[in-house]
């Protein structure tokens, strides 16, 4: 386990706070009005070190940036294929999927991401228009 210092934990306050998936890049902006000297480098290297020690989780899925999740349970996500907004998906986890997996592959399968791809309701009502 790392040490939580003060920068570390305003990190994990302030991605705690929202339920947007930020990249590095908006969680500094948000960060930086409580720790203005804080530099983007210093938010990606604690980042990356809470990810290690599993505080919190790195989207790496299909969108092009990387994002951060406050929440370390396995859960799933939906993202807009438009504006690349992602949100959680309150379903339950499909344990028999990786299960179905070991007994497809010789793989030892250590668990499953699940990212379901959609328009949000914001780009839905942009195009409407």
């Amino acid at each position: 386990m790392i040490r939580l210092t003060t920068q570390r934990q305003i990190l994990l306050e302030e991605l705690s706070k929202v339920s947007s998936h930020p990249t590095a890049c908006e969680l500094y902006e948000i960060v930086r009005k409580r720790l203005p000297r804080i530099g983007l480098g210093t938010v990606y290297r604690n980042l990356e070190l809470m990810v290690h020690a599993g505080m919190i989780r790195k989207l790496e899925l299909g969108g092009k940036q990387k994002r951060f999740d406050a929440r370390t349970d396995l859960h799933y996500h939906v993202r807009c294929s438009f504006c690349g907004k992602m949100a959680d998906l309150s379903l339950p986890v499909e344990k028999k999927i990786t299960e179905h997996a070991a007994q497809k592959t010789s793989y030892k399968i250590l668990g499953h991401n699940v990212e379901f791809i959609g328009e949000c309701p914001a780009c839905q009502q942009e195009r409407r228009t």
